[in-house]
């Protein structure tokens, strides 16, 4: 635990890196709008079946095989931008520049007769992100020291802030519209492009991360660019942790947040079959969860730097498993917006806190010769529970004949296997964080 005065822990939000960061959070996060809580409103709206609904949840698996492509991030130069904007913000900007035309695309499209065609331009938008994913996470490592354990940490929690401005802050911009000005989704999306436009400028105007350098050591006769820039990265991490811990740790990353995802990819569309309207949509779950989550993001980073990473994981994973008995409460009574407003602010709590600790762990596992790789690729690992087993949540709540209680009392259940093996690796990571810290001092 930290013997500095925990006052002095604000000090490290008047760095400017910090800020950065959270910008690029916000354009992290706000992607899952357009292929998220956007399009399932609209789906659900047009009729959609709920099983449907959850099978566009595919095109999350983007962010479950970036890792595939995440050497390209660390090792390809894109001709003259790399020389103005640097390796990640030259990539960052190609990835901004497609997603704007896809939103734009969107517009134009309608979802009653034009159904793949939305899919496909989901598909290409996961893609960019998941893509421009690698590139936000590792200039955030990068921008941080070794030595600089308070900073990493709380550029975990501005990157955790950052996501949920951009996924709730601005994602309450379209259920507004819709609702409140009587517009169109197609015309929802037209106007979010003016937000990509925003986030390129962003992005041209932010620093480049200052420790970043291209891996120069020279291949060995017989040694492929695939096992240099891919197979490396793993074996470092399998030999520097050991098999026995590294695969217990990536069950882990898999398992962790699986009952919050079948919660997220499904909320959309039970607060529209229970009886919410999208302002109230906009007002508690976006809006609400948004100031919650940035608060409580921060205050989290600065209770995991008491307490330490592997203990808030565990506080964080019970209190998430928790949180979703309130859905489950809220189905039962209807759509009461204090039951709402309860559910969101605790769920709000529960994620900013879990998310953060989460963050941290997997920022804690990178070596730095190879952040972007292996940050991808425990990333990824996380999202594909996320992403791949959530996209049947739609499947599961009609196997249970649309019993939502039933469903929620499950996703606060899936949390149980990650926590079981966190406190059975208690120990070998507890001392790994220990020896972090010892080198950051």
């Amino acid at each position: 635990m930290s013997a500095t005065p925990w006052y002095k822990d604000f000090a490290v939000y008047r760095e400017p890196r910090i800020w950065v960061i959270f910008g690029f959070g916000m354009i992290s996060g706000f992607p899952w709008v357009l292929i998220g809580s956007m399009l399932s409103a609209w789906l659900q709206e047009a009729g959609v079946n709920r099983a449907n609904i959850g099978l566009f949840g595919i095109v999350f698996i983007a962010y479950s095989i970036n890792a595939l492509w995440s050497p390209l991030i660390d090792r390809v130069r894109l001709p003259w931008l790399a020389r103005h904007l640097g390796q990640r913000r030259s990539w960052l900007l190609v990835c901004l520049l497609g997603i704007l035309a896809a939103t734009a695309g969107l517009g134009w499209l309608d979802v009653t007769v034009q159904t793949w065609w939305i899919a496909l331009l989901a598909v290409v938008i996961a893609f960019l992100s998941a893509t421009q994913d690698i590139a936000i996470d590792a200039y955030r490592i990068e921008s941080f020291g070794a030595h600089e354990a308070r900073l990493q940490s709380a550029g975990a929690a501005m990157a955790t802030a950052g996501w949920w401005t951009g996924y709730s802050g601005l994602g309450a911009i379209p259920f507004f519209l819709v609702d409140g000005t009587h517009w169109n989704w197609q015309q929802a999306y037209s106007l979010l492009t003016l937000v990509v436009v925003a986030q390129i400028f962003w992005v041209i105007l932010a620093p480049n991360s200052t420790r970043y350098s291209a891996v120069t050591t020279q291949l060995k006769a017989g040694q492929s660019w695939f096992h240099h820039t891919l197979v490396a990265p793993i074996a470092e991490f399998f030999k520097r942790s050991g098999w026995r811990l590294a695969l217990s740790m990536l069950a882990f990353i898999f398992l962790f947040k699986i009952g919050e995802a079948f919660l997220g990819r499904m909320s959309i569309v039970f607060y529209k079959e229970i009886g919410f309207t999208n302002d109230d949509i906009a007002i508690y779950s976006k809006l609400v969860t948004w100031w919650v989550t940035i608060v409580f993001a921060i205050l989290g980073s600065l209770v995991n730097l008491r307490l330490g990473i592997v203990r808030g994981l565990l506080i964080g994973g019970l209190a998430m498993a928790a949180s979703n008995l309130l859905f489950a409460w809220i189905a039962g009574v209807g759509p009461n917006t204090n039951l709402l407003l309860a559910a969101v602010i605790i769920d709000g709590f529960t994620g900013a806190w879990s998310t953060v600790a989460f963050v941290a762990f997997i920022s804690l596992l990178c070596n730095r010769a190879f952040t972007a790789t292996q940050y991808a690729l425990l990333a990824s690992l996380g999202n594909l529970g996320r992403t791949l087993l959530s996209s049947y949540s739609g499947f599961v709540v009609n196997a249970l004949d649309g019993d939502w209680q039933l469903f929620f009392v499950l996703t606060a259940l899936m949390v149980v296997p990650s926590l079981l093996i966190l406190l059975a690796l208690r120990k070998p990571l507890l001392r790994l964080e220990a020896a972090y810290q010892q080198d950051s001092n």
